[in-house]
């Protein structure tokens, strides 16, 4: 299978400035925000000028020992100029989100999500009948979003009660807020096995899982130890003609191939069709792709 690489394009409300140096320049509405990107091993080709206009800065420091003899440890923080309010909204891929530069460089929304969102719209809104769906590792609530615009009903699950209000803030802002959708706060492997006994089941299952986490009560998360122990259980509460399912999967080191090996059982009891590949972000002045993730979708005939 041929991987597939999604590109999200500059637009209004979000673009990519410019990469390089292991940073990225973005452009979330009329602020514009640098921060730290692994990925971006090339040269920069802004000039220095444009990147120091940046209205946030993520930067990290080293810490010098009491000493002063070596570092003990790097502090991370946000420079933010005057005149940038805590929050701000932004137009993304049909959907409103609030901005808010927290800590570990995110800032509310993944931007390479742009075209799973389409898809999964596309896939909800081509199929005859009720659709229900489960969004695990569901942060602030882009997937979410999208699925209940197209008139599916969502099971949101985050282990984080600040990303589920943020979630819930982003639904009102995008006019969703009365579509239904439950916003859970728990940890995904303990929700999933409660809803095998309860005998819930889902015509679709997102889930972006990071590579290490806790749940709400102190869970672990660990993707090495619980990610297949997880797919096993949601095959578990998936309709007996299930729609889609989709997998993400940001700073893991894993391929796209090997979520081609996981779905593939699913094509093998229910047909349909798998893409997998790489999520990036297009360059607003060059068309330089940043790498941004990865993907696995499965959908059914």
């Amino acid at each position: 299978m041929n991987p597939k690489i999604l590109k999200t394009k500059p637009s209004a409300g979000y673009a990519l400035v410019d990469s390089g140096a292991g940073e990225k320049l973005e452009r979330f509405g009329v602020f514009t925000l640098a921060r730290p990107d692994p990925q971006a091993l090339w040269a920069k080709t802004s000039a220095e000028e444009i990147w120091q206009k940046a209205q946030g800065v993520f930067s990290r420091e080293a810490v010098k020992d009491e000493k002063g003899k070596g570092d003990k440890a790097e502090k991370s923080a946000w420079k933010i100029k005057l005149g940038v309010p805590e929050k701000w909204q932004i137009d993304l891929g049909g959907l409103k989100f609030w901005i808010k530069p927290s800590s570990f460089k995110h800032v509310g929304v993944f931007p390479e999500q742009v075209g799973n969102w389409d898809w999964l719209r596309d896939t909800i809104s081509n199929h005859d009948g009720k659709v229900s769906v489960l969004n695990l590792f569901g942060y602030t609530g882009g997937a979410t979003l999208a699925c209940a615009q197209a008139g599916a009903e969502v099971c949101h699950v985050d282990g984080s009660k600040t990303a589920i209000t943020w979630a819930k803030e982003n639904a009102g802002i995008s006019e969703l807020a009365t579509k239904p959708i439950r916003w859970i706060l728990d940890d995904a492997v303990a929700f999933v096995k409660r809803e095998v006994k309860r005998g819930k089941k889902y015509d679709g299952i997102i889930m972006d899982p990071p590579v290490f986490g806790r749940g709400p009560d102190g869970e672990v998360w660990k993707i090495e130890e619980n990610f297949l122990q997880l797919i096993e259980l949601c095959k578990q509460i998936m309709t007996d003609k299930p729609l889609f399912f989709l997998i993400n999967g940001y700073a893991a080191g894993y391929s796209a191939i090997a979520y081609e090996n996981i779905l593939k059982s699913l094509a093998k009891d229910w047909g349909g069709e798998i893409e997998v590949g790489e999520l990036t972000i297009e360059e607003e002045k060059t068309g330089r792709l940043l790498p941004a993730g990865i993907f696995g979708r499965w959908k059914s005939n």
